[in-house]
């Protein structure tokens, strides 16, 4: 699948010691969007004004990456947002809005992880078929959860961003 080719040669990248944990945690996030890790209005404007004033220096990124085939759905990195001087609880209503528009898709996740033993085996992503086809297979058979970013990347990478609607921020 291009898309997927095209996305996760990006992110590689950008993030080079990506995880397969990582590699499912994006692909999690441009199927299901940001469902999973909301809860009301009120903990998701709060948990960003805990968390702005706490970002450590991080990698370069671009304030909003796009990570969903048709372009709807980004990550927009928290850093980038705050030096854009934009408002947190607008970002919070994005992320909000975001869950009740843009309903999670199990079977495009389900497709895009589908893909990724052939990607590996072209050269595509720096993973073996037989690691990746096991890892997602029980993936798979757990219903797709969503998970955390591996530790390496948690650690080398410092990921602080919110998957919304793009629409939201213009």
């Amino acid at each position: 699948m291009k898309f997927i080719t095209q996305l996760l040669a990006g992110h590689l990248q950008r993030y080079p010691r990506m995880q397969l944990e990582d590699i499912y945690k994006l692909l999690h996030q441009a199927a299901m969007g940001p469902e999973h890790a909301l809860e009301d209005a009120t903990t998701v404007r709060e948990q960003l004004r805990a968390e702005a004033p706490q970002l450590a220096t991080g990698p370069a990124e671009p304030m909003v990456d796009p990570i969903s085939p048709d372009g709807r759905l980004g990550r927009v990195h928290l850093r980038a947002y705050m030096e854009s001087g934009r408002d947190l609880d607008e970002l919070a209503r994005a992320c909000m809005q975001t869950a009740q528009i843009c309903p999670p898709a199990p079977e495009k996740l389900a497709k895009f992880c589908g893909c990724l033993g052939d990607l590996a085996a072209a050269g595509g992503i720096p993973f073996a078929r037989e690691t990746i086809e096991p890892f997602f297979a029980d993936l798979a058979a757990r219903g797709y959860p969503a998970i955390r970013h591996s530790q390496a990347y948690r650690e080398l990478y410092r990921p602080a961003y919110r998957v919304v609607a793009l629409e939201l921020i213009a």
